[in-house]
């Protein structure tokens, strides 16, 4: 397994090597033959990327403990899942699935592309093949996850026991081919900048590239959150951690490019922007990839101080310096064709998301480098945290809660002052109605009362818009859920969106819920004690100890209750691994109680000789609604992204054989 997986690491690289060259020459000689040979060299070396995928995972499954990487990351005690997991466990088995999502994202993007916009695939291709380039490079000439040791163990060490869970199966592929996906639109952009067809026909190509990245990434941040909350034991979800804020950067610009592409299809404005936006997504993603990779900044997700730093740097540099270069040679063709209006309208909403999108970017950014900046300039690190990020982006969270309300309601160009109360005068009501309640029902934190009034604004809003599209089909006599389906159906993009900004409420909801009212306390308590937390009462009904194969668990058994009613009987526990005794790992119990979406969360901090158990218990208010907005998150941009269905009548576009593009000079 691994001499094949090697031999094909080294055949992509040669066939990666030919995909770039004669792709970006045949664009410049207008070459049919070379870019016919670029096309297929690319999906050769994606063949070939796939083998060596394959070896590795076979290697895992045979326990093939030759190779270092499987020896270091894998033992015969993990079940299959967990074995599979080892894949991406370490750095050269995470760059290898990095380059295996991009060798076929690649190739899909490049076959789906030649049928329908031909002028891009030439640089488009020659692009994809250079990045795909970089990373079999380093994974043939620096990080090979195909070495070799010496002599093989007997079994292995194992996967860190902090991976052995669920999570691991979902958040690292998710995170990876949010990463990986941006390489398709920036890909694109590069194709538009090269040939200087800059209308909208290369945003049409772009959009579902973007959106796919921008879910998928989404999508692993959220995954992230839900395996740190219920793993990691501190009582939250997002710790403002370096490599969490690397992985939240280009999902921000993203979101910020995903609004401002409107502007430019409707209006022709913003184009010079809206390419920085996605050549600074691209590479945002390399520097997320970089920090995880070289252990520059220090973190508990991020790998120990590794050789391939330099070379994602000088990459990283490198593609700076062209993008950029690249940019401003097309300043002349990104001419505004129009301009802002009014300062009341959709456009200008829409550019006033955008900037405190990019504030919250840089202000992260900011606080992320400023350990490596500060060891520049005064040789010491000067650690950044939480409060730093949560004090700075708090209110830019906030505001960004209420244009999501605002923008969708005003008109492109200019709103009237009628058509403002019109579609504002209920969202405002109900949202400062939602805060008197509040106020009355006993809330005294300022801040969070503004916050769940906003929330209750926006939900309005989007409750608003749904209700009048169904009503006006409802009148033309249709049932309302048959006139719910086709009012979505009619116009997926536009309430698919509003579906997303629902999941956001949802997720601002239960961000404001656990921000401000999460309860923290710590306990220890003696056999038969008990204590009471909020409205539960915990009683410790003793430590126990089990044995599995590979692991030794301690947990206290906890009588729950709650209102004086049995509510639960939990374990929170301490698992102990073979080879990783010096690093036990919490299991921690969480209970939902419904109707007050609260979770009440246990961590055994230890058990100790005397029978007694030391307990961290936190209740945190609302945290459930973060997922349930993820899956509507999911839903919308799933709605949104669906593929119209041509009407009636309309025919469709014939596809004309492909042809070459000529290379501006």
């Amino acid at each position: 397994m691994g001499d094949l997986g090697h031999l094909s690491l080294l055949g992509a690289l040669l066939l990666a090597a030919l995909a770039a060259a004669t792709s970006l020459l045949g664009a410049w000689r207008e070459r049919d033959d070379l870019l016919e040979s670029g096309r297929r060299a690319l999906y050769g070396a994606c063949a070939l990327v796939v083998v060596a995928a394959l070896a590795l995972a076979a290697a895992f499954q045979l326990h093939d403990f030759s190779i270092r990487y499987v020896a270091e990351n894998s033992s015969r005690l993990m079940s299959p899942l967990d074995t599979l997991a080892s894949f991406w466990g370490g750095q050269a088995g995470s760059l290898l699935f990095w380059a295996l999502g991009l060798a076929l994202l690649s190739a899909l993007s490049v076959w789906r592309t030649q049928r329908r916009s031909p002028w891009l695939v030439p640089v488009m291709a020659g692009t994809l093949a250079l990045i795909l380039l970089f990373f079999l490079g380093i994974l043939t000439l620096i990080a090979s996850p195909f070495e070799r040791v010496p002599v093989a163990p007997p079994d292995g060490r194992g996967l860190n026991p902090i991976l052995l869970d669920t999570g691991m199966r979902i958040h690292p592929p998710l995170l990876l081919s949010g990463y990986m996906s941006y390489s398709v639109p920036f890909a694109i952009t590069v194709a538009a900048l090269v040939t200087g067809r800059l209308g909208n026909d290369w945003l049409r190509a772009l959009r579902p590239w973007l959106l796919a990245a921008w879910t998928i990434q989404g999508c692993g941040l959220l995954a992230g959150a839900w395996w740190a909350y219920h793993v990691l034991g501190w009582g939250g979800y997002w710790g403002w951690d370096p490599v969490e804020n690397v992985a939240l950067l280009p999902w921000l610009v993203a979101t910020a490019l995903l609004h401002s592409v409107m502007v430019q299809e409707r209006r022709g404005m913003l184009k010079v922007w809206n390419v920085g936006l996605l050549l600074a997504a691209f590479n945002l993603s390399i520097f997320g990839t970089f920090v995880v990779r070289s252990g520059v900044i220090s973190s508990v997700h991020s790998f120990a101080q590794s050789a391939i730093g330099p070379y994602f740097f000088g990459f990283l540099g490198a593609t700076l310096v062209v993008t950029l270069s690249l940019l401003f040679y097309r300043l002349p063709d990104l001419r505004s064709e129009g301009e802002f209006d009014a300062l009341v309208s959709r456009e200008s909403s829409f550019l006033f998301n955008n900037l405190l999108l990019v504030a919250m970017t840089a202000a992260t950014f900011w606080g992320t480098i400023f350990p490596l900046v500060s060891e520049a300039i005064q040789g010491t690190r000067v650690a950044v945290g939480p409060p730093y990020f949560q004090a700075v982006n708090g209110p830019i969270l906030l505001a960004l809660l209420l244009l999501m309300g605002i923008g969708p309601l005003l008109a492109w160009r200019r709103s009237s002052a009628a058509s403002l109360r019109r579609n504002f005068l209920a969202p405002i009501a109900v949202g400062l109605a939602s805060g008197l309640v509040l106020v009355a029902l006993g809330m005294r934190q300022l801040w969070a009362t503004v916050a769940f009034a906003a929330a209750a604004f926006v939900f309005m809003t989007i409750t608003q818009e749904f209700w009048r599209g169904v009503r006006a089909r409802m009148r033309a006599g249709e049932p309302a859920p048959v006139a719910l389906v086709g009012l979505v159906r009619r116009n997926r993009r536009r309430y698919g969106g509003y579906v997303v900004h629902l999941g956001m409420v949802f997720v601002a909801l239960g961000i404001i819920g656990s921000t401000f009212f999460q309860q923290d306390h710590g306990l220890r308590l003696a056999r038969g004690e008990s204590a009471t937390v909020g409205r539960y009462t915990l009683t410790n009904e003793g430590l126990f100890q089990e044995t599995q194969p590979g692991r030794q668990e301690v947990y206290a058994q906890m009588a729950v209750q709650a209102d004086g009613a049995l509510l639960d009987v939990i374990r929170p526990g301490k698992h102990t691994y073979v080879n990783w005794e010096q690093q036990p790992t919490s299991s921690i119990s969480i209970t939902t109680t419904w109707p007050w979406l609260e979770d009440l969360y246990v961590v055994l901090v230890s058990p100790n000789a005397d029978g007694s158990a030391s307990l961290q218990v936190f209740v945190n208010p609302l945290v459930s609604l973060i997922w349930l907005g993820g899956v509507l998150f999911l839903l919308g941009t799933v709605i949104a992204a669906w593929p119209e269905r041509p009407r009636l009548g309309t025919p469709r576009p014939l596809v004309s054989r492909p042809q070459a593009v000529a290379v501006e000079a």
